[in-house]
């Protein structure tokens, strides 16, 4: 269970929801609405006040490391800090076929210098799930991506809400939020003004 309780920034909020393991959540709204905000406050990267819970313990009962290991981030534009693309990942647990799985099975070979934006977003999703989350947040995952591709991460995705892991997904496409969310949220403004009971 996610719990997220009264959480609030400076631009964002109040906002309470509370996820079940192996829901997800579609957080709708226009440009600047305050979406990506919202899973920034809740990974604990930028000032904000309020608690999030994981199956009952507090982020503010562990060190933000370790919180930000249970409940993952993926940004929209994800960072890259070494030349090669398999510096990113650790050794184990083998991420092969999952990198089979999103149409990139050699690019652990690769150098970040040559990759799109559609192969970064797609790498920081496996990147992301290598350390085996219990909940993720996801900005946009497919925005840069074709439609085989984004099949392909949808795919993955449900295989991992099939597991249990809790899914918070920001998308600017409401087909998207209805195959996958059920759940979701429509925010303006950073205040939620629709919040159906499950996606349409």
């Amino acid at each position: 269970m996610l719990d997220i309780i009264q959480l609030r920034t400076g631009l964002v909020g109040p906002v309470d929801l509370s996820l079940a393991q192996g829901e997800c959540i579609a957080i709708l709204g226009p440009s600047g609405s305050g979406k990506s905000l919202l899973l920034r406050a809740v990974a604990d990267l930028d000032p904000n006040s309020g608690d999030v819970l994981l199956n009952g313990r507090s982020r503010n009962d562990m060190p933000a490391y370790q919180w930000r290991r249970l409940v993952s981030l993926v940004p929209a534009e994800s960072g890259w800090w070494a030349d090669r693309v398999a510096e990113h990942f650790k050794a184990k647990p083998d991420m092969s076929e999952m990198l089979k799985d999103v149409g990139l099975p050699d690019a652990l070979g690769w150098q970040v210098s040559r990759l799109s934006s559609g192969e970064r977003q797609r790498l920081a999703l496996v990147r992301a799930l290598q350390g085996g989350p219990q909940a993720l947040l996801l900005d946009e995952p497919t925005a840069a991506l074709d439609e085989a591709s984004t099949l392909k991460v949808e795919e993955i995705m449900q295989r991992q809400l099939e597991r249990g892991v809790i899914i918070v997904l920001v998308t600017h496409d409401p087909e998207q939020a209805g195959r996958l969310a059920n759940k979701r949220i429509t925010l303006k403004d950073g205040r939620i003004i629709d919040m159906p009971m499950t996606a349409a």
